[in-house]
């Protein structure tokens, strides 16, 4: 993978929740969907600008992030079919069809990866931590965050960056909540240890 830059990132906050209503209403209409293929437009025209930023954002490359962005929709759409009802929003599924080709495109070295920082998520991030790491050492989380490994990144994205509940993180990481939980604390705790070895006496 090509070495991480950070810039500030778009505003994208996860609309995860959502009433049991409104998820058995999408629930109908992916039934119409898998029944007519044409009736998928109302899913794409829903989701498609939230999957072209949540790739965007990971790329940085505007052109690349369309052409992807279609693929996934090609690709959620070939396997419609194979899509169960899982009592989550059908965004979730999407995000995990968009994190696997953003993936592949950096195996592949394709694209450069970027990393999404803002003041505001650092400080819940460093809260979580449970640090008292002052502003003058963000710089160094910034860093530390961009030496994470691929899915260490996704993690503190998702969930800093992009607000993005536990649950919504397990579903499209294809894991169950308690693990994504499990793996965002390890994660804090590799960072933490990160910092109190760049970090100087103040």
């Amino acid at each position: 993978m090509q070495q991480a830059l950070l810039h500030q990132p778009m505003e994208l906050v996860s609309k995860y929740h959502a009433s049991s209503e409104a998820l058995q209403q999408e629930w109908v209409e992916i039934q119409a969907a898998q029944a007519d293929p044409a009736r998928f437009e109302v899913l794409y025209d829903r989701y498609y600008e939230r999957i072209f930023s949540f790739i965007y954002q990971r790329l940085d490359d505007k052109d690349l992030a369309f052409d992807t962005a279609s693929q996934v929709f090609l690709k959620a759409m070939q396997s419609l079919q194979k899509f169960k009802f899982k009592g989550v929003p059908f965004a979730s599924w999407l995000f995990r069809i968009a994190k696997n080709e953003v993936y592949q495109l950096f195996r592949n070295q394709k694209a450069t990866r970027t990393v999404n920082i803002e003041k505001a998520g650092l400080k819940t991030l460093v809260d979580d931590m449970e640090e008292d790491f002052y502003e003058p050492y963000y710089e160094l989380l910034k860093e530390s965050v961009a030496s994470l490994e691929e899915e260490e990144i996704q993690f503190v994205e998702m969930r800093f960056f992009e607000k993005r509940a536990f649950k919504e993180i397990g579903e499209i990481m294809d894991i169950t909540e308690n693990h994504a939980k499990v793996k965002m604390y390890r994660i804090l705790d590799k960072l933490k240890k990160a910092l109190l070895k760049k970090r100087k006496p103040h």
